[in-house]
């Protein structure tokens, strides 16, 4: 075999992975390869591998016998859209996709070169964990990857994908990464697994059941995405990155749009209901604002009290985040807080502007909340927003009460633009709830009490349940129909493209975590 043929025949091995006997199971499995999802993933013929041909350096319990080309994971860059990213995609037939000292060497390299490169890194993860046979040195091999993982963050996006197993001390990279995605019935997340939960806890419970797409996304929130199998979640992760600049020196991408004479949405002028009290989609108010069939949401089945997601706006990329009268009255809460938090402080991060669609009667009450930290969380999302430096849009569809009007996105916390619907009610709580503190002496004196409470709950609603108080100090930038909005935040986010804040000189905040 001459020198050119013994190339070609290494590159050849390399492709195999574990070998076609380990291939057809995972086949039999439902899952794909490790290559076939890169496949899948970067545009045709774009990938260029690195280290494909690095072999582990064990030589415990036998090991030195065992090797395979690339150690168990793929690792290279490519493009998505045209578009430079780097990836590497964990390799279950190799050895379970386990990490050892060069897999992780491997993964720490082309993480170097993200940042270097100011590029996205994605993780196609698939893995049983530290490689044991290689005991403190696999362990070494995820702390440098979690530490190259806080390093990026927020210089380039990370998004990590859960295409199989991750247990143990490897969630903890996905977990610092910008967004984790997940695939229904083939992926789960825990940091203990079944057996160590029965043998500690006595629970019976299924790796499913545990750590789950469906428990991580809508129990957790640990998952951000899912996708009923692994085509669905590349198409995801491209639709993904196709919102998100390329590190956090660029603007995001910026889709050619022609505005038409007529930018007016009708439908909006019937989204919200003349009773107050009565639900309404807050995602038809978001379809009747973008444009067509742009919307991209995030943790859509956690906490969905609160949405938020991507979306164009005249071709633009903005981050959305709108409170929910269809689920829990809209109001905040733990996890609505966090999940917010999170969201707001990613596009602030990679420079994309913000809109807030507000109807939030306030903060959830009961001991459930208090005892779980909503003061601490409910601050998170307050944090978020003040720190945020993007162009950020307020518009208020209906109720802004109390510290919630504060906390999302207010005049006050340093919102550029805030726009108020005629329907809006700005004020410290509901007229019902005020009337009965404010006129309590003059409802219980009264000869018909219920009669003097509605005659004062109507008196309050007069006063405070509309938008004028707060325009006239200011607060409101101006009074909009709903029908004008599109066209409103198209001219507000068009004049705020060029804004800079400059904040106080420090190390870093320190968020109440």
């Amino acid at each position: 075999m001459d020198k050119r043929e013994k190339l070609i025949h290494k590159r050849e091995l390399a492709k195999l992975g574990g070998g076609v006997n380990r291939i057809d199971a995972q086949h039999n499995k439902g899952k794909l390869t490790a290559r076939e999802r890169l496949h899948l993933l970067l545009d045709r013929g774009s990938f260029e591998e690195i280290d494909a041909f690095v072999k582990h350096r064990s030589t415990d319990f036998g090991m030195e016998k065992i090797h395979y080309p690339g150690d168990g994971v793929i690792t290279g860059y490519g493009t998505v859209n045209g578009r430079l990213i780097f990836v590497f995609s964990q390799d279950f037939t190799v050895f379970g996709g386990s990490l050892s000292e060069t897999h992780a060497e491997k993964i720490c390299k082309i993480m170097d070169m993200a940042m270097k490169n100011g590029a996205p890194l994605i993780g196609l993860n698939d893995s049983g964990g530290a490689r044991i046979q290689e005991g403190v040195v696999s362990l070494g091999g995820y702390a440098d990857i979690f530490y190259r993982n806080t390093l990026a963050s927020g210089v380039v996006p990370q998004i990590s994908v859960i295409m199989g197993p991750c247990a143990g001390g490897a969630v903890y990279s996905p977990a610092i990464t910008d967004f984790i995605m997940m695939v229904e019935n083939s992926s789960y997340m825990f940091v203990t697994g079944p057996n160590v939960v029965k043998t500690v806890t006595n629970e019976e419970v299924s790796s499913e059941e545990l750590g789950g797409a469906s428990v991580h996304g809508s129990k957790s929130g640990v998952s951000h995405i899912s996708a009923i199998n692994e085509r669905e979640a590349m198409n995801n992760l491209r639709k993904l990155l196709s919102y998100i600049p390329q590190n956090c020196e660029e603007r995001p991408p910026f889709m050619s749009y022609t505005l038409k004479d007529n930018e007016l949405r009708e439908a909006l002028k019937n989204c919200v209901p003349e009773n107050p009290n009565q639900p309404y989609d807050i995602k038809e108010v978001i379809e009747g604002i973008i444009d067509e069939e742009t919307f991209f949401e995030v943790h859509k089945d956690f906490a969905e009290n609160i949405v938020v997601g991507f979306a164009r706006l005249a071709g633009r990329s903005i981050g959305i985040v709108a409170n929910q009268p269809a689920f829990l009255a809209g109001v905040l809460d733990v996890k609505s807080s966090q999940k917010a938090a999170r969201f707001v402080r990613f596009c602030d991060s990679f420079n994309i502007p913000l809109l807030v669609l507000e109807d939030v009667p306030g903060f959830l009450p009961g001991t459930d909340q208090e005892w779980n930290a909503i003061i601490t969380n409910g601050a998170k999302l307050l944090y978020a927003f003040c720190e945020a430096t993007v162009p950020r849009v307020t518009v208020i569809t209906r109720k802004a009460y109390g510290g919630a009007y504060d906390v999302m996105n207010s005049k006050h916390i340093g919102a550029d633009m805030n726009f108020a619907w005629p329907s809006a009610e700005i004020a410290v709580m509901g007229a019902k709830g005020a009337a009965e503190i404010i006129f309590k002496k003059e409802i219980t004196e009264s000869g018909d009490p219920e009669e003097a409470w509605k005659q004062k709950e109507a008196e309050y609603a007069g006063i405070f349940a509309n938008p004028y108080r707060a325009a006239e100090r200011g607060f409101i930038d101006e009074v909009i129909l709903p029908e004008e909005t599109r066209i409103k935040l198209i001219k507000a986010f068009k004049m705020l493209e060029n804004k800079v804040v400059n904040l106080p000189k420090k190390k870093h905040g320190n968020i109440p975590l």
